[in-house]
């Protein structure tokens, strides 16, 4: 098991008991069944953001808390220098760069996500709310309720992130994309 998995799932469940929900309750709020959150919360499967968002949305936790276990503390600005975000390596398929992990109270989560190439079916996921994606680097499929479209370098999208969707890098190549979930 990944340890940044195993350290969510930890941050997670100490936040389920510090609320006194059961799992039902988590599982509930996330739209998902008990089932496949006790895997999220035991670390047997990986988390994925739109899980984290909706929680974090829900109970007025930083999402940046869940995923490296930093509380932020700046109110008037916060200062990424250039590949210096904090990051996280989900999967060997994903990595998240927050652009604003310092920020209290932030109203947007800002992400560099880097897409590798693979040969799995794209992997869809929705959350409350809206983002934006702009693809910086390489080309994509991002897959929104069962349309596929493909996005290259300096291509943008908004829509709205309570339709399914996910992304693929394409070409063999590596994708990096700026992400910001509002």
């Amino acid at each position: 098991m990944n340890e940044q998995i195993k350290q969510i799932a930890e941050r997670l469940k100490g936040l389920r008991d510090a609320l006194e929900l059961t799992e039902q309750e988590l599982a509930d709020v996330c739209s998902i069944s008990k089932e496949e959150y006790t895997a999220y919360e035991s670390g047997i499967k990986d988390i994925p953001v739109s899980i984290l968002h909706r929680i974090s949305q829900k109970f007025g936790v930083e999402m940046t808390s869940l995923l490296f276990g930093d509380d932020p503390h700046m109110r008037a600005y916060y200062l990424t220098r250039k590949d210096q975000g904090t990051a996280m390596e989900r999967t060997k398929a994903y990595k998240y760069q927050s652009l604003a992990a310092g920020f209290i109270n932030r109203k947007a989560d800002p992400f560099i996500v880097t897409v590798e190439p693979n040969d799995k079916p794209i992997h869809l996921n929705s959350h409350p709310g809206q983002e934006f994606n702009m693809v910086l680097e390489g080309s994509m499929i991002l897959e929104l309720n069962g349309k596929q479209l493909t996005l290259n370098e300096g291509d943008s999208i908004y829509f709205d992130s309570g339709i399914n969707h996910g992304m693929k890098a394409l070409n063999g190549k590596t994708v990096r994309f700026l992400a910001i979930i509002m």
